[in-house]
């Protein structure tokens, strides 16, 4: 009885499928990583010297496919399979990558530091609904060169969740990879029982480039599971329809696939993106557009058709506030990626067309995804008959029977989510008693306790010495002599 979101027939995807097979032979896929492109020589492909373009046939696409793990899990710091990728499994984890937090005291979009990233981290990980943490912001008070691997050195001090993190240079997803495994124990433990995932991004149209294919192959080796996020852009960088936009993303995954298996075939990926339309008012990637959220429930019907886990970008606004439209547009296009049953659901706490992260927009979005978990959970029958035992001989019809009825206080909690207290269902006399504060002012109060009640994870502390050592080294290297200071979590 769950309820599913499905816009294409079978016929569609079917013709998706043979079209991104055609697309891979003609125009063909632009490769600029030299290891990529070795191993497709070894494997026949055709590849134009000059342009580096390969002529990936459906053969070798189809025995990649074959080698895809159908499911695995992510874990937890304390080993518990917590994110399941495969079949119609829904969880939700903050947005990536932002390069502004909103004020919440004076609306201005600040530039990310450590203690914005740290401020995320907090909030998220007493959340329920996020499942997963991200490398929510990129922290612009330590050099360039350490960005990436140091967002993943604060989330794992700070959160025992799993971790939806990536890299922008084939130097520092290494990084990260030995960071886990340094932090596991051993890259044998980081390769069981991984607690992170990366996203890695094709270039539109139908580009793997150095760092793109260079990720793949050094997340294969490592069998740190791999989080395609195809970006196509209908009308500017892919075809202005929708399907024309599904099959380009379809192409580009099948493209990714096959480099990644190539390398270590049987190391889990998943298929997944943000594809968006492309505004041509405005000359914007609208992710709050329903347009947007189309897409990826298109792109994710076709990966369920060959069995793949699946991830999207959604849950996202392009107001550059928390306000009606931030709410709007994220708790839409939410409720559309849990209806598809999408596995990973990126996206949450982000304004501004991605670029900008909110701890007050956490809180609102999660009451979001309650809901939509609320809706996947379906109607569920729980008692004999349907109606009738709820009557007796006593029903005086006036009312109010049924609030005195055992069953009723039984029940009433399976049939209904109760929302958290920035959400108001108060009379308009106690809204007005408890300060007449519209949702974000009850999200920033909110925030305040979660940031209050916060209490660091108790992890090993040779695990944090290790990756104190490791993450200071590092910063050495790119010319800092010390790490930025950490209020709560000073390493003994």
């Amino acid at each position: 009885m769950r309820p599913k979101l499905t816009l294409l027939s079978d016929e569609i995807i079917a013709r998706i499928l043979a079209e991104a097979y055609e697309l891979l032979l003609k125009p063909g896929i632009k490769v600029q990583n030299e290891e990529a492109r070795e191993m497709l020589r070894r494997e026949g492909v055709v590849i134009d010297p000059e342009t580096h373009v390969a002529q990936i046939p459906a053969s070798l696409v189809q025995r990649a496919l074959e080698s895809v793990p159908r499911e695995f899990y992510l874990y937890d710091y304390d080993g518990n399979p917590t994110v399941h990728y495969g079949g119609d499994s829904v969880h939700f984890d903050p947005g990536s990558s932002g390069i502004a937090m909103l004020n919440p005291e004076t609306l201005e979009h600040d530039t990310t530091e450590t203690e914005h990233l740290i401020r995320l981290l907090k909030v998220a990980e007493q959340i329920p609904e996020y499942d997963a943490q991200s490398t929510a912001v990129i922290c612009h008070d330590v050099p360039r060169e350490i960005q990436d691997s140091y967002r993943l050195y604060l989330v794992l001090l700070h959160s025992k969740k799993p971790i939806v993190t990536g890299a922008f240079t084939n130097k520092t997803v290494q990084e990260m990879i030995d960071m886990l495994a340094l932090f596991a124990g051993s890259a044998e433990v980081a390769r069981k029982n991984p607690r992170a995932i990366f996203d890695v991004c094709p270039a539109p149209p139908l580009i793997w480039s150095n760092f793109g294919a260079g990720n793949l192959i050094a997340l294969a080796h490592s069998g740190i599971p791999a989080e395609i996020v195809s970006v196509p852009l209908s009308g500017a960088a892919a075809p202005v329809t929708m399907l024309g936009t599904v099959t380009q993303h379809t192409a580009e995954c099948f493209a990714g696939i096959v480099i990644h298996q190539l390398a270590k075939p049987g190391s889990p990926i998943v298929w997944g993106g943000a594809a968006a339309i492309f505004d041509m008012r405005k000359g914007a990637t609208p992710m709050g557009a329903v347009e947007t959220a189309m897409l990826d429930c298109s792109y994710a019907q076709v990966a369920k058709t060959l069995n793949m886990p699946t991830h999207t970008y959604l849950g996202a606004t392009d107001s550059k506030l928390v306000d009606a439209q931030a709410g709007l547009e994220s708790g839409i296009s939410a409720m559309i990626g849990a209806l598809s049953g999408i596995n990973m659901i990126s996206g949450s706490g982000m304004l501004d067309f991605l670029a900008c992260h909110s701890a007050e927009k956490l809180v609102l979005d999660a009451e979001g995804i309650a809901m939509a978990k609320r809706l996947i959970g379906g109607v569920k029958q729980h008692t004999d008959t349907l109606a009738t035992g709820f009557y007796d001989d006593k029903i005086n019809f006036k009312g109010g029977d049924f609030l005195k009825q055992k069953i009723t206080m039984q029940l009433f909690r399976e049939e209904q989510h109760l929302p958290g207290s920035v959400i108001d269902r108060d009379s308009t006399r106690a809204w007005k008693a408890a300060g007449s504060l519209d949702a974000f002012g009850r999200a920033k109060l909110r925030v305040q306790e979660l940031l209050a009640s916060y209490s660091r994870p108790e992890l090993d502390p040779n695990q944090i010495e290790r990756l104190h050592s490791y993450m200071l080294d590092l910063a050495r290297k790119a010319g800092i002599e010390e790490l930025p200071r950490l209020e709560e979590y000073e390493p003994a």
